[in-house]
């Protein structure tokens, strides 16, 4: 029987609080385009993805009309161009780069992931053929996002990986200058990265996936921020109950959108992620809900318990909504794609190191965060080592998207326009962290993570 106050409640999530699906993201698998010659693989890419995708499009414009739900993002991603470039004899993968930009571009879709390597062990000869095509790769392309990951519970932590991946932030900043070192928004360093994220930039199709698969990332920190409002003064435990039924009302609107658009493209249905991706719209912000709970500014005393209540709420909620969950799931805090966050930094009540607290208890980790052009590449792959420590002794994903804006310093902004938002420049640490991070090697798994 049709429930007219549950018809109505999603009208109003839609139409005044933002509820949105953020994205539709088709998995593809790219692992039977192998060759031997760099140019027959990437015809064998281009042709796959351009039929796989084909109807993507099409298909989530077609629910999105016919649901009034709506569907900002349609993606793709691949499985990690490190792996199938690899068996080619090419010496440079930007070539790999602009066939995925391309694709892209002919389906349709907003960004590709999966220009990416998985390197928490060790490089194999594809790996750093890859890592060292990263900046000319992204500086070239449009819709191509790159993650690399440096580390993961089981095996510790690539320390040679992530010293290389300071430098490559920073030659990818250098060469796109012209546009606030934008590539860098393109690329995430994870630790115990997944395999069925739908998000960008960090989404690739893992070699453990279906042939391809649809997976759905929703969003909603209004509605939540709005259900908030009405428990003014009430209890923790009346708070996160509110927070859990929001959320479940939330995720069944992803669930609808992913088993329709899998019925119609004939793809799977792999996952539903539920993470609170916020935009830099007002009303749409993460920081705002830990504000409506009773935090004067986001950052101050009190926000990490904040968030913990927040992300442990949304996953319990979510949880009973689907019988698919994956992804990165919880709450995202990207600063310059969260209105409350940025009136955060620039009011003071949140710094970097603040954020790295967050980082312990939310979803991902330092995400969109810009930091002035002259950090050195040692100090941005220890911000990176220090956000890995945490994913690997933590046992969750964490990541970093951090951006050093090339020309741009503490009291500037750096624009990158539309879901990426306007970044303040946030103050790093004065002192140096060179020769930590020049020891290289590997620091060793935790040891809670034997459990064989």
């Amino acid at each position: 029987m049709i429930n007219f106050q549950n018809i109505m409640e999603t009208i109003k999530m839609i139409e005044k609080e933002k509820l949105d699906i953020r994205t539709i993201t088709m998995g593809i698998s790219l692992l039977d385009c192998c060759d031997a010659s760099g140019k027959a693989a990437r015809r064998k890419i281009y042709d796959k993805i351009t039929k796989q995708a084909e109807k993507l499009v099409r298909v989530g414009e077609e629910i999105e009309t016919e649901y009034g739900i709506p569907i900002i993002n349609k993606r793709i991603s691949v499985t990690p161009m490190a792996l199938i470039a690899q068996a080619s004899e090419d010496t440079s993968y930007v070539a790999f780069a602009k066939t995925l930009d391309e694709a892209a571009s002919a389906v349709g879709v907003n960004f590709i992931g999966g220009f990416s390597a998985l390197v928490q062990k060790g490089y194999s000869k594809g790996d750093r053929i890859l890592l060292d095509s990263i900046p000319e790769a992204l500086a070239l392309t449009e819709k191509v996002c790159s993650s690399i990951n440096v580390g993961c519970t089981k095996s510790g932590i690539n320390m040679d990986a992530v010293q290389d991946m300071g430098r490559i932030i920073k030659n990818t900043a250098f060469l796109t200058k012209e546009r606030d070192s934008i590539g860098c928004a393109k690329l995430v360093v994870f630790a115990n990265a997944v395999e069925d994220n739908p998000f960008m930039a960090g989404a690739f199709h893992g070699v453990g996936e279906a042939e391809s698969i649809i997976n759905v990332g929703i969003s909603g920190p209004g509605v939540v921020k709005c259900a908030l409002e009405n428990v003014k003064g009430e209890s923790f435990d009346v708070m996160a109950e509110t927070i859990k039924k929001t959320a479940f009302k939330i995720t069944r609107a992803g669930q609808l959108v992913a088993h329709e658009a899998s019925a119609r493209l004939g793809v799977p249905f792999g996952i539903v992620d539920l993470s609170l991706a916020p935009t830099p719209a007002i009303g749409d912000s993460v920081a705002r809900i830990l504000e409506e709970m009773g935090l004067e500014s986001c950052g101050c005393h009190g926000t990490t318990a904040a968030l913990a209540l927040l992300n442990d709420a949304v996953k319990k909620g979510g949880i009973m909504a689907s019988s698919h969950v994956g992804g990165l799931s919880g709450a995202f805090i990207p600063v310059s794609e969260d209105e409350g966050m940025i009136a955060a930094v620039k009011a003071g009540s949140l710094n970097l190191e603040k954020l790295e607290a967050m980082t312990c208890v939310c979803s991902v980790g330092l995400d969109m965060v810009a930091v002035p052009g002259d950090t050195p590449a040692s100090t941005i792959a220890a911000i990176i080592a220090d956000e890995a420590a945490i994913g690997v002794i933590n046992n969750k994903t964490t990541g970093v998207r951090i951006i050093p804006v090339h020309g741009k310093t503490l009291g500037d902004e750096a624009e990158f326009g539309g879901l990426l938002g306007t970044a303040p420049i946030m103050a790093v640490s004065k002192f140096s962290s060179e020769d930590f991070i020049k020891r290289g090697g590997r620091i060793p798994a935790p040891v809670h993570s034997f459990k064989n």
